[in-house]
């Protein structure tokens, strides 16, 4: 019983997080279907969002465990995907649209130092 509630909050927030991931990606295929727009701002607002949880977290009292816990680990956890971005990486290189591979690479994973 003591893990069922930290269970039931992250999948809760990941269930929200999934969702919106959804909703984002058909949101920007609107405008574009040859650039994963989506996927790319999902991972980017995600991370984003899970630094300001952890900086927060960090300096403050104001979320308890079970709040980061639903935001970073569910909502976000959800909202981000490496798994899309593994998959859509691969496709950019298969189609030799090394500009696109390269460019989203770079946007994804490079980051401020």
């Amino acid at each position: 019983m003591k893990y069922l509630i930290p269970i039931l909050v992250v999948g809760a927030g990941g269930a929200i997080g999934s969702i919106m991931r959804y909703l984002l990606t058909v949101l920007s295929q609107r405008h574009t279907v040859s650039f994963p727009h989506g996927t790319l701002w999902s991972n980017l607002l995600g991370c984003f969002i899970i630094a300001i949880v952890v900086s927060l977290a960090g300096t403050t009292e104001s979320l308890s465990p079970a709040m980061r816990l639903f935001l970073a680990t569910g909502i976000c956890g959800g909202f981000t995907t490496m798994s899309s971005f593994i998959y859509e990486l691969t496709k950019f290189v298969q189609d030799q649209e090394y500009l696109y591979a390269g460019g989203y690479l770079v946007v994804t994973l490079v980051k401020e130092p």
